[in-house]
């Protein structure tokens, strides 16, 4: 069996944030960011949360799919930056959608999350453990940033992503997933707690801290060793994909990647220009987003690849 997605879902907060915004705040302007990241604007939670913002993106996905809530078996929520720890994202989306049959858990991968969740789904499925799952990645990153650290704050931004996949007979496809915790430190937030005080969230302080160079300098080189490791297994070139959807971290990433894959960069599509690097919501969004225009068609062939803190990264192909 193989997960087939049946419909997408995603969620985005109201307000939004320019880099003529950030240049109020930190040393920086427009043509700096966009010349390095590519990114214009990011949206920015206010009232909306990591949990309402998945619980939208999986009712969208549930509502374009046809599938009710009742018939999901297993929701996965890819997210490290959840305003609640226990219960877990994934849970609390369960109690909200009513999804009463489900099993829900989180998955913490950071930027390779909804590849990773992607994969725990079409595992579960493959084994006949579940039929129908959805899969989420929401993050709320802003509550992660140091927002006077010019090189992280300017780079990411909230929000949330959905799909339903269900059952359908057919060979399980490729994918692949890698980590390296040996390099673990290009890329971290460590929580502190005050000291002589009970660990309660409001003593708590973490912000990401990133070796941008190290980095790009994974990213460049892993991802396309990821999407050729999919490609030769599947017994495929890279001119037979239709869309490469990659995690959404940086322009040069993308750029760089499609020229060692020697590819044309029409068959990556990007829109970090509009919502920054969201991180495991990435992918989700972007999917949502060419599903809703009408850009896939059945049978096509879609590489999504993932790369992120960890170091974690992966691919896997998926036919529409």
């Amino acid at each position: 069996m193989i997960g087939k997605i049946y419909g997408t879902g995603s969620s985005l907060p109201k307000r939004i944030v320019s880099n003529d915004d950030l240049a109020k705040i930190v040393d920086t302007n427009d043509t700096w960011i966009r010349e390095r990241t590519g990114v214009a604007r990011r949206r920015i939670i206010k009232e909306e949360t990591t949990v309402s913002m998945a619980t939208e993106a999986a009712q969208k996905a549930l509502e374009q799919s046809g599938i009710a809530a009742e018939e999901v078996d297993l929701i996965l929520v890819s997210t490290i930056s959840s305003e609640v720890i226990l219960p877990c994202t994934a849970c609390e989306v369960q109690k909200n959608i009513k999804a009463v049959n489900a099993a829900a858990f989180d998955i913490n991968a950071a930027c390779a999350g909804f590849l990773f969740g992607y994969n725990t789904a079409q595992a579960y499925i493959a084994a006949g453990m579940a039929k129908t799952v959805l899969v989420i990645g929401s993050e709320s990153l802003s509550n992660l940033v140091n927002w006077k650290d010019r090189s992280t704050c300017i780079l990411f931004g909230d929000g949330a992503g959905a799909a339903v996949l269900k059952a359908e007979k057919g060979k399980l496809l490729p994918s692949v997933s890698h980590s390296d915790g040996k390099k673990g430190e290009a890329l971290t937030c460590l929580s502190r707690h005050r000291k002589g005080s009970p660990a309660r969230t409001r003593d708590l302080q973490a912000y990401m801290q990133m070796d941008g160079q190290s980095v790009f300098k994974f990213a460049v080189k892993k991802v396309p060793k990821a999407v050729k490791e999919v490609l030769e297994e599947a017994g495929l070139k890279a001119d037979d994909i239709d869309y490469f959807i990659l995690h959404q971290a940086n322009r040069r990433i993308v750029e760089a990647v499609a020229k060692r894959l020697k590819t044309d960069i029409e068959k990556f599509p990007m829109n970090l220009e509009e919502y920054g690097n969201t991180s495991s919501a990435s992918i989700p969004i972007l999917l949502d987003e060419m599903n809703r225009k009408g850009k896939f068609v059945k049978r096509q062939k879609i590489i999504l690849a993932g790369f992120g803190a960890g170091l974690s990264w992966g691919a896997a192909l998926l036919e529409w």
